[in-house]
């Protein structure tokens, strides 16, 4: 069992959580390099949730 299967498991029943924390850690990482990084951020958020396997909040939205 690899650590992405551990983290899966470790989330079951706590989607909402862990979307919450992508986001969060996507927020500080904007804030403190002033947005520079923006579009890297959204993407590496965004494949963070297509490997834990859930669906954010704002998919069906156009990119920032």
């Amino acid at each position: 069992m690899g650590m992405l299967d551990k983290l899966k498991g470790l989330m079951k029943g706590h989607e909402e959580q862990a979307d919450r924390g992508v986001d969060k850690a996507g927020d500080y990482v904007d804030e403190r390099t002033r947005g520079k990084y923006r579009s890297q951020v959204d993407t590496a958020q965004d494949r963070i949730r297509e490997q834990l396997g859930e669906q954010g909040p704002d998919q069906d939205q156009p990119p920032r």
